[in-house]
């Protein structure tokens, strides 16, 4: 009895090693694993905004992200920006984007995106952005933007682009020395 419960409790261990955490903002839709879904907040008035999201399919065979559709936005796409001779060019993913098995896909500002058209209310930093994301395996896919700041580069960013902020520095050009 000893010896099964033992066996039990290294397989069990040995198992523990190989899952792989999801947090809690992570969805699993069958074989794929949707992680880091963000967007920028909007400037008053603007009607436009980018989402952006990690994709891992950890099956054997490939998905296709199809659509994207937002309450938020009347009009949802999936688009590429890619730099053609020093051109960025942006085009809708009409056919949508094969998720191919063992890779990952990431959608981030200069890439892939989500575009959302048409917005209803500007989003703000902290705001929760539910949408709807549509695959041709894993089906249709709810999942949350968490809404960053104005200059957000990636998710959890303060929208500090990496330069130093340069202070003002009181004028000390009358002074004697």
């Amino acid at each position: 009895m000893k010896a099964m419960l033992k066996d039990g409790l290294l397989a069990a261990f040995a198992l523990a090693l190989f899952v792989v955490p999801v947090r809690a903002s992570d969805v699993k839709a069958g074989d794929l694993l949707i992680s880091q879904a963000w967007s920028r907040a909007t400037p008053s008035g603007a009607k436009v905004a980018g989402g952006y999201l990690t994709i891992e399919n950890k099956g054997a065979a490939p998905d296709k992200l199809l659509s994207v559709s937002a309450e938020i936005a009347g009009k949802a796409d999936l688009h590429e920006m890619t730099t053609e001779n020093g051109v960025m060019k942006m085009r809708p993913l009409d056919k949508g984007l094969a998720i191919e098995p063992g890779k990952t896909v990431k959608f981030a500002p200069g890439g892939y995106h989500l575009m959302l058209q048409e917005l209803k209310a500007p989003l703000k930093q902290g705001d929760k952005v539910p949408l709807t994301l549509e695959f041709e395996k894993a089906g249709k896919v709810a999942v949350t933007l968490d809404v960053q700041s104005v200059g957000a580069q990636a998710p959890g960013d303060a929208g500090h682009s990496g330069h130093m902020e340069m202070k003002k520095m009181p004028d000390h050009s009358g002074m004697k020395m």
